[in-house]
C-alpha cells in the first residue's frame, strides 16, 4: 500500500510526498537528514492530509498531480472538500 501525503510546514507551506510508511516517513521529515530538504529548513512540519493507493505508480500520478495545483486547490483537498480535477 502506498500513501500520498501532504505535509504543513512551520512557514505554513505545502510539502506533498509519496512513501508506504507514513508514520516513519513524517519522523524522518522532522528529526533526520533523511527527510527532503525542502522541509529541513522548515521544520517542525505536521501531516495534514494523507490518501491511500494500491499501488506506486498510482501514488506517483497523485503526487504529480497534487503538486501542479495551487495552494488554494490543496487547502480545498485538505480541508475535506472534492478533490480538483483538473
Amino acid at each position: 500500500m502506498w500513501y500520498v501525503y501532504i505535509l504543513e510546514c512551520r512557514d505554513q507551506t505545502l510539502y506533498t510526498g509519496i512513501t508506504t510508511d507514513l508514520k516513519r516517513r513524517l519522523e524522518e521529515h522532522n528529526t533526520s537528514t533523511q527527510g527532503a530538504k525542502y522541509t529541513r529548513g522548515r521544520r517542525p512540519v505536521q501531516l495534514v492530509y494523507s490518501s491511500k493507493l494500491p499501488h506506486k505508480s498510482a501514488a506517483q500520478k497523485e503526487e504529480y498531480r497534487i503538486k501542479k495545483l495551487s495552494k488554494a486547490e490543496k487547502l480545498n483537498i485538505i480541508e475535506g472538500g472534492a478533490p480538483f480535477k483538473g
